[in-house]
């Protein structure tokens, strides 16, 4: 398993991530702002309180959470060459 190291909100709901093995990237997540853990994240202000928990994944303080794994797929998916 993948561990977040680290995570930064950005602007436009994108989040700026360091894993454990030094992989880093950009993942959007405008498209996840639904249903009642996530819709809160449409405030600013709640989405720039993104923290790493202690098991390597992104959370926020009102429970929202995103698996690291999915995250590191979404981030190396992109940069593998065809």
């Amino acid at each position: 398993m993948h561990r977040v190291l680290s995570v930064k909100a950005k602007p436009d709901w994108n989040l700026e991530i360091v894993f454990s093995d030094g992989t880093r990237g950009t993942v959007s997540i405008k498209d996840r702002l639904f249903g009642p853990v996530f819709e809160p994240l449409k405030d600013p202000s709640v989405f720039a309180q993104v923290r790493v928990d202690e098991f390597g994944a992104v959370c926020w303080p009102n429970g929202a959470d995103l698996a690291p794994d999915a995250l590191y797929e979404k981030i190396t998916s992109r940069t593998q060459v065809a």
